[in-house]
């Protein structure tokens, strides 16, 4: 502590000077010393954050998440450096900057971290838990995506011609749909469970923003049309927060989907966060946090952008969507915005009480008689088999 205090104290009176190897080495530009902790400290502590805290809380203390945690460490210490060394070598005038720069430069941390945290997921276990726990027959599936992932799911047969795509939400697995499924396979639907690519066994780097959810939700629509038990035109898609906003990107793309239930979307890029403030709201510094945050999203990750909720829900053609929102307001403020795009296909269910994702568990009665309700009336079922 001796020497930090010795050369903190030199620095700010140009007299410096720190023990190195055999003899004293002076350092004659501490501004420019700081800069450079704080241009390496910025990235560090970015990385560190949304690599090593992620990691510690999906897969506890692995190789990952010490190196994550090293570089945070040092982040922070780059950065305490730079604002010590600036706050002694500065004029007290020009201290006074001191707290909107450092407000600027923890926001880019902040940020950047939450891109990493996007584009860079760690594994997601898939767990012990199967159909069988709810009473299910099911088989183990795998299929391959456009791009060459190979996806892994449960599949249970249909008995009336129908099948719908279950898909989760991020830093999940197909599990978080075991219970949605049994009550879909007990009114004969056929339920396809997949984990997103880069969760549980699926193959492939996975985000938890779900711009690859075209993909993997096309993939699985072809692979339904391939069973003899499903009707090619009888097919929708269910989906959890991320595999919401997935299956509402993949209505407009693949007009084979008859019918989307999302529950828990609220947005995956900038234009669904500028799609869901009032008019003359969103101050410069919000959509300027927009910008880089997704933009440097798409830096780190091969998948592209994908068109707004909303854009997506104007380009899906014939497809209704029902939109299952709990109390969390963005959540209602995207599916009414959503709504705008076309009121005559999309439906809003608004659950008082239910936490993200939770409508099920909070009104599984309701849940039952909307969701199932919608889903016969679009998909138009046969009567299932015993």
């Amino acid at each position: 502590m001796s020497v930090l205090h010795k050369h903190f104290e030199r620095s700010a009176d140009n007299a410096r000077q720190l023990p190195v190897g055999r003899g004293p080495v002076r350092l004659r530009h501490p501004r420019l010393a700081a800069a450079v902790a704080l241009v390496v400290g910025v990235p560090a502590t970015a990385v560190g954050a949304g690599i090593g805290i992620r990691y510690l809380q999906k897969t506890g203390l692995t190789l990952e998440t010490a190196i994550g945690l090293i570089l945070l460490a040092t982040g922070l210490m780059l950065l305490g450096y730079a604002t010590t060394v600036a706050w002694k070598t500065l004029h007290s005038w020009w201290r006074l900057v001191l707290l909107p720069a450092g407000l600027v430069v923890l926001m880019m941390v902040f940020w950047s971290a939450v891109a990493l945290m996007y584009a860079v997921v760690p594994p997601t276990a898939l767990g012990a838990a199967t159909p069988a726990d709810e009473g299910l027959d099911y088989r183990d599936v795998t299929f391959t995506t456009s791009d060459g992932v190979e996806l892994s799911a449960w599949y249970i047969p249909s008995r009336n011609g129908a099948a719908v795509v279950l898909k989760h939400g991020s830093g999940s697995t197909r599990t978080a749909t075991l219970r949605h499924a049994g009550l879909l396979a007990s009114r004969g639907y056929g339920a396809l469970m997949v984990d997103a690519r880069g969760h549980g066994r699926s193959g492939g780097e996975g985000m938890d923003i779900g711009w690859y959810g075209d993909h993997d939700t096309t993939a699985a629509v072809d692979f339904l049309t391939r069973q003899h038990d499903v009707v090619p035109t009888k097919i929708g898609v269910v989906g959890l927060s991320m595999g919401g906003e997935e299956a509402i990107g993949a209505a407009a793309a693949d007009p084979r989907i008859g019918a989307v239930v999302a529950e828990g979307a609220s947005g995956r890029t900038a234009a669904d966060n500028e799609d869901i403030r009032p008019d003359g709201y969103a101050t410069v510094l919000e959509r300027g946090l927009d910008w880089y945050t997704y933009g440097l999203t798409d830096l780190l990750t091969e998948a592209s952008p994908p068109a707004s909720l909303r854009e997506s829900v104007a380009a899906s053609g014939d497809t209704e969507f029902l939109l299952v929102a709990g109390t969390v307001e963005k959540e209602v403020l995207a599916a009414e915005s959503m709504r705008t795009a076309d009121p005559q296909r999309v439906e809003v269910w608004t659950v008082s009480d239910a936490a993200h994702m939770r409508a099920l568990g909070t009104a599984p009665a309701e849940w039952e008689r909307r969701v199932v309700g919608f889903l016969d009336d679009q998909l138009q079922p046969r009567a299932s088999r015993p």
